[in-house]
Parts: structure tokens; C-alpha cells; sequence
């Protein structure tokens, strides 16, 4: 265990060098930098261990991405951000008391979140006692008293927040869940809430399950795979190994974007001796460089010229499955072809940014494939208009019979290891009547039935002062939240502040009245009870679920397991009545518990043990069964909505540069879009650029615009002209998280429009 040199400068980010974008991804780069990370953080006789266990059937599964893993394996089945994502959470570097004695708050306060998280894994309880500056060394007994103190004292149950990032394991969010419930209430907001919310809720609504209908051999058997919203290369590195499968078997792919990304223009792949000497597979078959938010006006585009070219006798929709397994079609297909075809056209035009022959060319591939499977992430679901465009999406695979059968279907590509797997275990401020019932019925209580606060409904609940206490599972949520300056000033409020964490961030530093730091094992770490090594289960992007277990010894003796934190917080809380939270710290017994609860887990302890695990059930997938409010799949009729930009505006997207994952920052390049040195960094067209003013490698603010006069301003942002979409820009989000207005949000979800925001430039002022 080694400390980190407390003289570490925090790098100024605002003039990195800029040079052109990468046409292709991965290949020789990706490994030295993986290489490169491995040495800076772990050194080889930790790191190598860890690395060769990486997404390994007796290994541990990536704490990055829930991009699923074959039956057969590579021997490094892992992409270069994995290797980042290991480099940071299995670092030889330890923090102690002596770094925070060091350090005031106030002073972490005004580091960089690049800057925490390269000091080291947390090693010991620490607390920031109400008016205190420093955080302070605390024993666990000591610290999980302090909660259950807090927790007890509470008026309403409803005063506490449980907050979940995905990276928790089953076995922890599942105990995480029942201790909410049993306390009373369903406040567990999660970081679904601020992703794939809104594709949950438009494939509830359509299809029945809130989840994607593919499995990884189907992208091999798809015809067209159609990738929307997405930037593989750089999110979600090996999909981009499927993509490349595919493409060799003759599958073609349209990628629909707004900015053209390295990844989905060639491949090199690392794991083949050509990728490594430069020679790569072009993955994208057609680019439509379609302007923000303009996804659901081009998927009605298709739909209509679809239903048109079946009017004329040409047989291209599937009149069988409509007719068997859809409601709703004569309605959907009524509205869709309503609007006159000039006035249809002028305005899928100026809301895609794409000519109509352009379109009409995806939709002759679309007739020419027989199986279709359409890839979405954040650029899809965080809109007003979200849920309409995922269920657009729906209504475009019913068409032509593209759900329950092979090679066909919606493939929601979930950005954080086992988030997915969260949800499945309970973790949702609306569950299910069905899934109360059963968790009564197994503990012997009965579980509270009114709805809790989701993520944006949390902040709004601290801000008016009705939260007392806030836990966190893990995450950033200062970081990845919205509208950051209302958000701070909403944590401010809470009475005490609590997160089980592995390494330092932001929300460590912008605190409640009180604080408490509980460090817990990662992902990688070695799990050990009285000597015996436990492990736990994670669910993938495309629902299997599979061990995962620890191989490197912790760095401490002071880092607990999520789930022996929770059940000691429980037992003291509600003592052990109806739940005997001690026998739950042996995770067969959880797993057990599950098994009686939640649907597809039978036999739950011996199907995980087979090599893999196994899949769970999906009905639209598995029996073309769609358990919605009418039985069948429901075609929907989803407007003409597209954010508009006033003159002299530009619409804003957020988005991670190379160089990170979610809120963690590795470094402070974007090697694809050429960006080195630094994130403060603002993509503009360059016709955009000259027509406001803005010179390339000048500074400016950018400042959001929304209707409740509050000014939100990004400071000292440097230009950079790059070939995005017409009217839109780009930059990287925590930093520009300052910019998305809390009450802006997508409709059903709830989601905020980190990919819609209307800014305007003003010149910076800050030297």
C-alpha cells in the first residue's frame, strides 16, 4: 500500500491542444494506453492478476460497461477503458487520515473531480462532524451508530433518500431495498433515473418488459443493425467486437448521429494481429449526421414511407404479426400519414437536418432486411421527447415483425455494470404491485405502497428542506446530477450525508450539515468472512446474469462489502425483526431470498454456478408474449416534437470524452475527437462558429437558457471548431452538468435533457 504524493498539482483543463479528429478506433493505442494506465496506478504484480481475471467466468466482471461477454473468451476480454476502469479501482494507492488532516473540505472542494479521484483508494470510515473542516477518522461502530441515530429519529421515513449507483451488486441492491422498504418508504432514486429511464418506460408501455429483446448472438444473425444515439467506441469499447462480427457476416450497419465518431468508422481490433499493425474493419455502411433531438422525426419518416410503400402493393409490412400480436396499428398508421406529404417532408427535413434522399435510402435497406435490430443509448433518452422517440422506434421493429425472433429487436445499451441488475432486484421509487406482494410475503411485512422520489424528485425534496438524511450506494451524485449549483445548494440542506464509496469524489465534498465516508470493497477485491472467499452476481446489458468474483486482496482491513455494510445498518436500525439481517451477510441466503421474490430467479444459487450463468426470461423475446395493458404489443402515435433553436443559439448535448467513465475521469485527453490536455473544451460546427463570432482556440462562457430567469453559466470554455451537426455543439459533462436545468425533463420519465440544452456564448471574462 502506498500513498499518493500529496504535492500532486491539479492541472489546468481550459487550453488543451487541439488536433484533427481519428478516423478509426482501438488497435496499438488502445493497448499502450491500457499498458500505460495499468503501470501509473497498480504496477504489474497487481494489475496483471487483475487483468487476466477481467470479464472471466471465475473471474470478476468489469465495474465499466454491462456489454455482455460470449460463451467463448478472449484471454483479455477486456477494452481499453476496462483497463482504465481496473488501473483506477485496483490502484496500489491508499488514503488515510493523514491525507484528510491535510486537507480541509473547503480546499477538496476546489480540486477537480480528476484530481480525487487519483488520490488513492478510501481505506477508513471518515467524519465531518457539523461545523467542522476536516473529515476525521471514525470506527465503523461508531459511524453506522451515528446513521442509525439519525435514522430512527426521523418524523416520517419519507425524510430519508437511498440513492444506488449501478455498479452495486445483486446480492447489495437487493439488501439495500429491503432495508429501504422495511424502514418504510421507496425513496431509492438510482442512476437509471438519469440514463435509461426513458427506455424503460416507453418498452413497458409497448412491449411489456423494460428491457432490451436481444441477446449477443442476435447481432450476428441481424440483417441491418441500426445505431442511434451511441458512441460505442468510446462508451461501450466492445460492442464494437459484436459490430465487427457482424459486419464480417454480412450484416449492414446505418449509424445515426450528430457527431461522426471514430469508432463506428473503422475498428482496428486489438485482439487481432491486424488491428494492431493498422489495418481495421469499416463498421458503418451509411452515416446520417442527424441534428439533436431530431431521432423520433426520423424514425416516423421511415414508418411512413414504410406504410406507403405497402400501400402500393409492395408488401413490406408484416401483416401477420401486426394482425396477431400488435393493438393499435389503424390508429398509429391514421395519424402517421395525416399530415400533407410537402409539409410532412419540409418539416422531417429541418428537424433531422438530413435530405430526404438520404432517408429514403435507409429505408430501402430497411426493405432489403428481413432482421432488423436498432441500438439506442443516452443520445436517445435524455429529451422532452424521449419516451415518444423510443416508442417510435417500437412501432418501426412491429412494422415488419422485427421483435421475437433472431437477429431482430430493441437493444437499449445500458452504460454502468449491473444498473441494470439493480432494477431487477428492487431499486425503483414505483415497484410493482407484484413485486411488493412478494417481498411481503417472503419477509412478513408489508412493504410501503406510495410511490418515492426518483433522482430529479430527490433534489427538489432536499431543496425545500424535507430530507434529513441521504445515503448513497456507491456513485457521484452531486457529479452526475443536473442543474449542479441547485443541487449543491439541496445536498447543503440535508442533516447528515452518507456515502459508501471506494474512491473520493465530488459529493464527499459538498456535503449535509454532517458526513460520514464508509469505505467498501470494489468489484476487484477479494471478499473474504471468516476466511472464506464470497462473490457476488451482476445482471449484463441484455439480461444474463453471472458470478462475479473478487481475486486482489484489499488494500485495508477498513474496507467493508456493500452488503455487510447494509445488514449491520439494518440490524441496528430495525433490529431483527422481520428480517434476520445477520444470516443475509452469507450471500447463498440472499440469493435464496431473491429466488422467492423476483420472477426468472429459480434455483437461483445452482444456475449461477454454471459456467456463464444463465439468461433470464423475456417474454416478447422468448413467446412474441407482451405483457401489457392490452396483452399485445402496443403501436403508438407519437407527435412531430423537436427542440427549436432561436436565433444566434445553439442546442448543447453533453457528452464523456475518451478519457472517462461516467463521472470518473482517467485523463484528460479525448484521443478520437483529438483533444489532449484538458476538458474544457466546447465542438462547434464551424459554419455555426463563424456566423456567432466564436474564433477557434478563443474562450468563451455558455450560458443555458430556460424559462425560470435563473442564469446557468459554464465559465472559460475553449473552442474548438469539429464537424458536429448544424445548430448543435458539444462538451463533456460533469462540467457542463451546470447547464441542464433541473425542471427540465422528459416527459414520463423524468429524465433531465442532458442532450437538448439551448445556450448562448458570451465572452470570457476570466483570465
Amino acid at each position: 500500500m502506498r500513498q499518493q504524493n500529496p504535492d500532486e498539482p491539479d492541472p489546468v483543463q481550459d487550453s488543451p491542444t487541439i488536433g484533427p479528429p481519428k478516423s478509426s478506433a482501438a488497435g496499438l493505442p488502445a493497448v499502450l494506453n491500457s499498458v500505460r494506465h495499468l503501470g501509473e496506478h497498480t504496477g504489474v504484480r497487481r494489475g496483471l492478476p487483475a487483468m487476466l481475471a477481467i470479464n472471466q467466468k471465475r473471474g470478476f466482471d468489469c465495474p465499466g460497461c454491462a456489454w455482455p461477454e460470449g460463451d467463448e473468451r478472449h484471454r483479455a476480454e477486456f477494452c481499453e477503458n476496462g483497463a482504465k476502469a481496473i488501473a483506477e479501482e485496483a490502484t496500489a494507492k491508499a488514503l488515510t487520515a493523514e491525507f484528510f488532516a491535510r486537507h480541509s473540505v473547503a480546499d477538496l472542494a476546489e480540486r477537480s473531480g480528476y484530481w480525487l479521484g487519483r488520490q488513492g483508494r478510501l481505506t477508513e470510515p471518515m467524519y465531518l462532524a457539523e461545523g467542522a473542516t476536516h473529515y476525521e477518522p471514525i470506527g465503523w461502530d461508531r459511524a453506522l451508530d451515528l446513521v442509525a441515530e439519525d435514522l430512527k429519529a426521523l418524523d416520517s421515513p419519507d425524510e430519508a433518500v437511498f440513492y444506488t449507483s449501478g455498479r452495486t451488486s445483486n446480492e447489495a441492491a437487493f439488501c439495500y431495498q429491503l432495508f429501504a422498504r422495511v424502514l418504510g418508504t421507496n425513496n431509492m432514486p438510482d442512476c437509471s433515473n438519469l440514463c435509461h429511464e426513458s427506455s424503460g418506460s416507453a418498452l413497458t408501455e409497448t412491449l411489456g418488459v423494460g428491457k432490451g429483446s436481444v441477446s449477443l448472438e442476435d447481432l450476428g444473425k441481424a440483417d441491418l443493425i441500426i445505431v442511434a444515439g451511441q458512441n460505442p467506441g468510446t462508451n461501450h469499447p466492445r460492442m464494437l467486437t459484436a459490430l465487427e462480427r457482424a459486419k464480417r457476416g454480412g450484416t449492414r450497419i446505418v449509424t445515426v448521429n450528430p457527431l461522426p465518431e471514430a469508432g463506428m468508422r473503422e475498428f482496428r481490433n486489438p485482439q487481432r494481429a491486424s488491428g494492431l499493425l493498422g489495418r481495421g474493419t469499416e463498421l458503418t455502411d451509411l452515416f446520417a449526421q442527424i441534428r439533436l433531438g431530431g431521432d423520433l422525426a426520423l424514425f416516423s419518416a421511415l414508418n411512413r414511407l414504410l406504410l406507403q410503400a405497402d400501400a402500393r402493393g409492395e408488401k413490406v409490412l408484416d401483416r401477420e404479426f401486426v394482425a396477431t400480436h400488435t393493438h393499435g396499428f389503424e390508429e398509429f398508421a391514421k395519424a402517421l400519414l395525416a399530415e400533407p406529404e410537402e409539409e410532412f417532408w419540409a418539416r422531417t427535413e429541418r428537424d433531422t437536418g438530413l435530405e430526404r434522399a438520404l432517408v429514403e435510402r435507409i429505408a430501402a435497406m430497411v426493405t432489403e432486411s428481413r432482421s432488423i435490430v436498432v441500438c439506442w443509448a443516452m443520445g436517445l433518452t435524455q429529451h422532452k421527447h424521449s419516451v415518444p422517440t423510443i416508442r417510435e422506434i417500437v412501432n418501426f421493429l412491429l412494422l415488419r415483425g422485427n421483435v421475437g425472433r433472431p437477429g431482430a429487436g430493441v437493444c437499449p445499451v445500458r452504460g454502468h455494470s449491473n444498473v441494470q441488475g439493480d432494477r431487477t432486484m428492487g431499486i425503483v421509487e414505483r415497484p410493482s404491485e407484484g413485486f411488493l406482494d412478494a417481498l411481503g410475503t417472503e419477509f412478513g411485512f408489508a412493504p410501503p405502497r406510495e410511490h418515492g422520489y426518483d433522482t430529479v424528485n430527490a433534489i427538489r425534496a432536499m431543496a425545500r428542506g424535507e430530507v434529513r438524511v441521504f445515503f448513497a450506494m456507491g456513485g457521484n451524485f452531486v457529479a452526475a446530477t443536473p442543474d449542479t449549483l441547485v443541487t449543491e445548494e439541496a445536498m447543503r440542506r440535508v442533516g447528515l450525508t452518507v456515502h459508501v464509496s471506494t474512491k473520493l469524489n465530488r459529493s464527499h465534498v459538498v456535503t449535509g450539515a454532517r458526513a460520514l465516508i464508509l469505505p467498501a470493497l470494489a468489484r476487484s477485491d477479494r471478499d473474504l468472512l471468516d476466511g472464506r472467499a464470497r462473490w457476488v452476481t451482476v445482471e449484463d446489458s441484455m439480461g444474463k446474469v453471472h458470478a462475479s468474483h473478487g481475486v486482489l486482496p484489499p488494500l485495508s482491513q477498513g474496507m467493508r462489502s456493500e452488503v455487510d455494510i447494509i445488514c449491520d445498518l439494518a440490524g441496528r436500525v430495525l433490529g431483527q425483526s422481520p428480517v434476520d439481517w445477520s444470516e443475509l451477510t452469507d450471500y447463498d441466503r440472499v440469493r435464496d431470498h431473491v429466488a422467492a421474490v423476483v420472477p426468472g430467479f429459480f434455483d437461483f444459487n445452482a444456475r449461477v454456478r454454471e459456467p456463464g450463468g444463465f439468461t433470464l426470461p423475456h417474454a416478447p423475446r422468448d413467446e412474441r408474449r407482451f405483457p401489457t395493458a392490452t396483452g399485445l404489443a402496443n403501436f403508438t402515435v407519437n407527435g412531430t416534437y423537436a427542440p427549436q433553436i432561436p436565433p444566434g443559439r445553439l442546442l448543447l448535448q453533453t457528452l464523456r470524452s475518451h478519457d472517462q467513465y461516467n463521472t470518473t475521469v482517467y485523463g484528460l485527453d479525448d484521443r478520437y475527437r483529438g483533444v489532449t490536455g484538458g476538458r474544457r473544451v466546447v465542438l462547434v460546427n464551424p459554419e455555426d462558429a463563424r456566423e456567432l463570432g466564436l474564433v477557434d482556440g478563443s474562450h468563451t462562457d455558455i450560458v443555458s437558457e430556460w424559462p425560470d430567469g435563473r442564469e446557468r453559466r459554464a465559465t472559460r470554455f475553449r473552442v474548438v471548431h469539429y464537424p458536429t451537426a448544424r445548430g448543435c455543439a458539444a462538451s463533456y459533462f460533469p462540467e457542463t452538468n451546470v447547464l441542464v436545468p433541473l425542471d427540465s425533463t422528459a416527459e414520463v420519465s423524468n429524465t433531465p435533457t442532458s442532450k437538448s440544452v439551448v445556450v448562448r456564448f458570451e465572452p470570457s471574462t476570466e483570465p
